[in-house]
């Protein structure tokens, strides 16, 4: 299991292997394309990284954070769990890894993210905020 989770699965194939938690800010900058959820973080994870997502959501808020990634460019539509299929899972993700114009803007969107000061902005949002 990737993230956060602890667990191990036992998988049939041992030509697999299963890791504990890895970080996704180091693994996304290695994959062609993030699978996931489409959690906030996660989300944003794969989003700083530059790579395109296929997302998919089990709960609400991760329904609209693929769907934003959709409509950045950043992916293909989200699949939800019920049409989720053996052929569509595999569609989306040659999609996302052979379309030019989806790479290209992943790696705008993940260069202008690495280059933002959040908790400076945060800072200044709050301060402004805060006046009397």
């Amino acid at each position: 299991m990737l993230g956060r989770g602890g667990g191990q699965a036992r998988l049939p194939n041992s030509s697999i292997n299963v890791a504990g938690g890895v970080p996704y800010g180091w693994l996304f900058r290695r994959v062609a394309v993030a699978v996931h959820h489409g959690g906030a973080g996660t989300t944003a994870e794969a989003l700083r990284a530059g790579v395109p997502s296929v997302v998919i959501p089990v709960v609400p808020d991760q329904a609209f954070c693929g769907s934003r990634v959709a409509a950045l460019g950043a992916g293909p539509d989200p699949i939800p769990p019920k049409q989720l299929t053996a052929e569509r899972l595999p569609s989306a993700i040659l999609q996302a890894a052979n379309d030019v114009e989806m790479r290209k803007r992943c790696k705008e969107l993940g260069e202008k993210i690495s280059a933002e000061d959040g908790v400076g902005r945060a800072v200044e949002a709050f301060e402004e905020l805060a006046k009397p």
